[in-house]
């Protein structure tokens, strides 16, 4: 099966738990996620309760994808988690970065192997 999501998309999720260390967020029938307190926001989160509530929607960053336990690791930070327009510069500079994420390595390979030739 091909994974449905990947690193960096920007996914719809539903609030369905806040705890003192992160937000718990049903993804769809397959998979749920966390929101550790550290990709709530850049600055100090003093109240969760302040950013989202039970059975809200939001949208959220995959950061890491465990397919073995259907969960999924995921961060609000410099997205507009409450909208899906997700148009900031900050989102829209990462967007221009993943062709470069996704290509080094092998640029990387066909170099040496042309310095080596």
């Amino acid at each position: 099966m091909q994974n449905k999501y990947n690193i960096g998309d920007i996914i719809k999720c539903t609030v369905t738990g806040i705890e003192k260390y992160g937000i718990f967020v049903n993804i769809d029938a397959y998979y749920n996620g966390l929101i550790h307190i550290s990709e709530i926001s850049e600055g100090f989160v003093n109240n969760i309760n302040s950013f989202v509530d039970i059975d809200e929607t939001i949208y959220c960053r995959v950061l890491d994808i465990d397919e073995d336990n259907h969960q999924i690791k995921l961060s609000i930070k410099d997205i507009n988690y409450k909208d899906d327009s997700n148009d900031s510069p900050i989102q829209e500079t990462r967007k221009a970065f993943l062709p470069l994420k996704e290509n080094l390595n092998k640029w990387i390979e066909e170099t040496l192997i042309k310095y080596k030739e």
